[in-house]
């Protein structure tokens, strides 16, 4: 896959709504915060649109989006919210322009369905990582070094935090990481956008507040599609809110089952995308090492960005 140019200090980065509006105070927090990581953060013209549950038209939001990418003074692209709405820009965009520019691009939840065009149609590694409104967030949201290490590190970021991780399945596999937000993953497919991953690619699962009849009935549809059979290793994250009120089953206890079948390792437990703390930043695209033994471990084998 091609790789982006990495970020440096000084660097102006667009800040684009691509989905649902967004509580103001958060996002001027996370304003703040952009600066403090030493880029200069540039609000797309309409990113304080709004249209009912969207932040304005998919026409507006894939203007804002272009107007980024074509952008030479603009290195990079960071969505502000998740929520709802971003599969409506997709037919509007330019893979040639978003390729050529090779831009990183951040963003989770809902941007899953940007990050999966982004991987298969343009086939430009980009970032699963913070929202704007994250970075604001007072308990922190994010982890700021694995951030910094994905977009501006031209070496490989290597071993992932694995505090907390499970091992659901024992074993060792090596393939580019490629998923997200399960929820989005399945919209996409049967559509010219599809989640349509290698064979031997490391699939990414995570989620937020979906019960687990829910993502049984999710994780069913990926394996009647075929994307579970072509995964050499399956890494969850921390799927917070998905458990019964009542305690039992768990999302764990779900998706250890519904995963049986995949031969290769599996993780639970991987704080990336929503989690109850930090967040990592991981870089879809790239050949990473997931092994399942005495410990978890997620290395990431090769660097995300570079330079022309």
């Amino acid at each position: 896959m091609l790789k982006p140019q990495p970020l440096v200090p000084g660097d102006r980065v667009a800040l684009v709504a691509l989905a649902s509006p967004f509580d103001q105070a958060t996002y001027e927090a996370g304003v703040t915060e952009i600066r403090q990581l030493g880029f200069v953060p540039v609000p797309a013209r309409d990113a304080f649109a709004r249209l009912g549950y969207t932040a304005g038209s998919p026409a507006t939001r894939a203007r804002s989006l272009l107007e980024a990418w074509k952008d030479p003074n603009i290195a990079g692209i960071m969505a502000i919210r998740g929520g709802y709405g971003s599969a409506q820009v997709l037919p509007l965009l330019d893979p040639k322009l978003l390729r050529a520019a090779r831009k990183p691009f951040i963003g989770h939840s809902d941007l899953t369905a940007l990050l999966i065009y982004l991987g298969r149609v343009c086939g430009l590694v980009s970032f699963h990582g913070p929202l704007v409104v994250n970075l604001g967030e007072e308990i922190p949201g994010y982890d700021r070094g694995s951030l910094l290490a994905a977009v501006s590190g031209e070496t490989p970021m290597g071993a992932l935090s694995t505090k907390g991780v499970e091992v659901v399945r024992r074993g060792e596999a090596t393939g580019p990481l490629l998923g997200g937000t399960l929820t989005q993953l399945v919209a996409s497919l049967g559509t010219p956008y599809s989640f349509d991953p290698p064979e031997g690619y490391v699939l990414l699962l995570e989620d937020v507040g979906e019960r687990p009849y829910r993502l049984d009935r999710m994780i069913t549809q990926l394996a009647a599609s075929g994307i579970l059979t072509k995964a050499s290793a399956v890494v969850c994250g921390e799927f917070p809110g998905c458990d019964e009120e009542c305690g039992t089953p768990t999302a764990r206890e779900v998706l250890s089952r519904l995963l049986e079948s995949v031969d290769g390792p599996v993780l639970f437990g991987l704080a990336t995308g929503h989690t109850r703390g930090p967040a990592l930043t991981v870089p879809l695209g790239v050949e990473v090492r997931v092994s399942g033994g005495a410990g978890a471990e997620v290395e990431v084998l090769e660097a995300a960005v570079e330079a022309r």
